[in-house]
């Protein structure tokens, strides 16, 4: 006979803050993205600002049978502090992707939740010295969603772990990302259509089916070492961003004569373009997760030991 699980107070608490989370994040928030686009979006401000007190939601969840503490709340500030103005300044004066490598390492140590709050939080402030517009509502869901994916994804192992380099960790999600892509290039030599290449639409559809086959594959919670950071932040970020990014793109421009609209043609010149910044974008911010990744997270951990942060 099996022996029974005993789930404390605690963990069925967070196992339920999880699940409204996620449905918040993957339902309520795109939805109501949905609706700016489709009656009005000049009312980015708006939105932008609802966005952010649904993220807020699991938040009060985690305060609803205790007392807030300063230092968790200060400790979110923080980053996101950390996070504007290092994407501030260094998009002045090195292009270099640092909030979204930022946003990931937050999401690994202080979890999912927190992940998409600073994501969301940190795009909205970036936006008042970077530019607002029809587009913050869908950086701010981008960038928190790469958060709350890592937050998911990842488990924050030993000093040893993070400072390992173990390819055998991300060796089947990795095939299983190589296989994707070699299945559009297949897809391209059979069903060409109107591409001159399988570059384009192809590399973020099957790149999305093949990070979900891996992230199914691995089972386990992936491990926080270099080379898994490194690989985790380039392909989420060149899949997920650049893909939801691209449709935004879109959509703002629509109202432009020249832009061609809203169709399936505009968006699959879209994502042929947008190749070369989005692979950009996905290495530069593995380059600086590569650099900051370990030492970031050990700190994190430090902070959170010291002084008692989500225990």
């Amino acid at each position: 006979m099996d022996k029974p699980v005993y789930v404390t107070q605690y963990q069925a608490a967070t196992a339920k803050r999880r699940k409204v989370s996620a449905f918040l994040i993957l339902a309520v928030i795109p939805l109501i993205i949905a609706t700016f686009v489709l009656f009005h979006q000049k009312y980015y401000m708006v939105v932008s600002f609802i966005v952010l007190a649904v993220t807020l939601c699991p938040f009060f969840m985690v305060l609803e049978r205790r007392k807030p503490r300063a230092r968790e709340l200060v400790l979110i500030a923080m980053m996101c502090s950390f996070t504007v103005g290092s994407q501030v300044v260094l998009h002045i004066f090195l292009p270099v992707q640092i909030g979204t490598a930022i946003i990931i390492l937050s999401g690994i140590s202080l979890g999912s939740e927190a992940g998409f709050l600073i994501g969301a939080l940190s795009r909205l402030i970036c936006n008042f010295y970077m530019g607002q517009g029809p587009w913050t509502p869908w950086q701010m869901f981008c960038w928190g969603i790469l958060g709350f994916l890592a937050g998911l994804a990842f488990r924050v192992g030993q000093k040893e772990s993070l400072q390992s380099r173990n390819f055998s960790i991300v060796l089947g999600p990795v095939l299983l990302m190589a296989l994707a892509l070699a299945a559009a290039w297949v897809c391209w030599l059979w069903f060409p259509g109107k591409d001159e290449s399988f570059f384009g639409w192809r590399l973020y559809v099957f790149g999305a089916l093949g990070l979900l086959a891996g992230v199914i594959f691995q089972r386990k919670r992936l491990s926080a070492d270099s080379i898994t950071l490194c690989l985790f932040t380039f392909f989420t970020t060149f899949v997920v961003y650049g893909g939801i990014m691209n449709i935004s793109a879109m959509v703002t421009a629509a109202a432009i004569p020249s832009s061609g609209g809203i169709g399936w043609e505009p968006l699959r010149l879209l994502y042929f373009s947008a190749v070369p910044y989005d692979l950009y974008h996905a290495g530069t911010a593995a380059l600086c997760v590569f650099f900051l990744g370990n030492g970031l997270i050990s700190k994190l951990e430090l902070v959170k030991i010291k002084y008692g942060i989500y225990r």
